[in-house]
């Protein structure tokens, strides 16, 4: 079975290696298997230790794996293809392992998913919002600041200079890596299903709002240090934004794990 599934993936999987390499949108994909192959194995008395009991219900979420499979190869639609995997893994535990056993690996299988890179279609569709709203916002932050800027469209407008708000500085790339984290920290920290998900929600408008600082501060840092402000600051600030806003993220599992549980 395993080499079946080998030969009919590889390809699919290696395109998707590939995707992480090259694509700094996807990069984060690269941590995603060895993290959940970890937590599975951390966990592997608790599941070895639930009966096994096979089930048909499994086969039907085989077979439409399966289905995904066909329809991603016939349209070259990558995202069914890669989707299908985890859905394929997550059939055959069901059908061999039972229901029991299915629930104990649900957040590894749960966070393999997310190594998938959003489709196209969809990252487009919540790309040019998210670049307008992080224009606007950055800019009535940076007036509030004393810096004489206004926006037309996603182009930020100072004395001397326009900044545009390229799909890359939309934080939509940072938007799905927070999500993880807030998935990942989620589980490890909180104990409750609801500050998990409490947890996992906050990582949107946080991540959201560290990238409207970022975008803010190169208009501020423009308005005096033009060339600092276009090189080494725009370099940097993307890994510093983001490392902050793990960070509060982090904080905020700790608190909601120690005040609200308890």
């Amino acid at each position: 079975m395993g080499v079946l599934v080998g030969l009919l993936y590889a390809e699919v999987l290696a395109d998707l290696a590939h995707n992480w390499w090259t694509d700094p949108r996807a990069s984060y994909g690269l941590i995603i298997p060895p993290l959940a192959i970890f937590l599975a194995w951390q966990n592997r008395e608790r599941t070895l230790r639930q009966p096994v009991k096979s089930s048909s219900g499994g086969l039907v979420m085989v077979g439409f794996a399966c289905l995904l499979y066909l329809l991603g190869k016939l349209g070259a639609e990558f995202f069914l293809q890669r989707i299908s995997f985890v859905m394929l893994i997550v059939g055959l535990v069901w059908t061999f392992w039972g229901a029991v056993r299915l629930r104990s690996l649900a957040f590894p299988l749960l966070l393999l998913a997310t190594m998938v890179p959003l489709p196209a279609l969809l990252y487009n569709a919540l790309s040019t919002p998210l670049q307008l709203f992080a224009s606007n916002a950055a800019t009535s932050l940076a007036q509030g600041l004393g810096v004489s800027v206004y926006r037309d469209g996603n182009i930020i407008n100072l004395a001397g200079i326009s900044l545009g708000v390229e799909e890359a500085c939309s934080g939509l790339n940072s938007l799905s890596a927070m999500m993880v984290g807030g998935l990942l920290l989620g589980f490890l920290h909180c104990n409750r299903m609801w500050s998990r998900w409490l947890v996992f929600l906050l990582s949107i408008p946080l991540a959201i709002g560290m990238n409207v600082l970022r975008i803010a501060g190169t208009a501020v840092i423009a308005d005096y240090q033009e060339r600092f402000a276009l090189g080494f600051y725009h370099s940097f600030s993307g890994w510093l934004v983001f490392v902050c806003g793990f960070a509060l993220l982090y904080g905020f599992a700790l608190i909601f794990h120690r005040f609200l549980e308890s």
